[in-house]
């Protein structure tokens, strides 16, 4: 699947999770897919949690993230500040 398709799996919409990018069709949060896997959840975990789910929709929401994060300027957060 290429980028354009996997992206188009996203969606914002002001009236769904305050505009926050979510996967078509749920109210499931591209930071909340990644949060769960950033602690440890699998991609299978998920499926089995959201049966409507499809492989390709988590992996949209890491590509949407690594394109975001391509557009921004940051500095790293010391151990010391979490």
């Amino acid at each position: 699947m290429n980028d354009r398709d996997l992206l188009s799996r996203i969606t914002t919409n002001p009236e769904i999770m305050v505009g926050k990018p979510v996967i078509c069709g749920t109210r499931l949060t591209v930071e909340y897919i990644l949060g769960r896997l950033g602690h440890g959840s699998s991609i299978e975990d998920l499926l089995e949690e959201y049966p409507r789910l499809a492989v390709e929709d988590i992996r949209a929401c890491q590509l949407f993230a690594a394109r975001a994060m391509s557009d921004v300027s940051f500095m790293p957060i010391s151990p010391e500040s979490e």
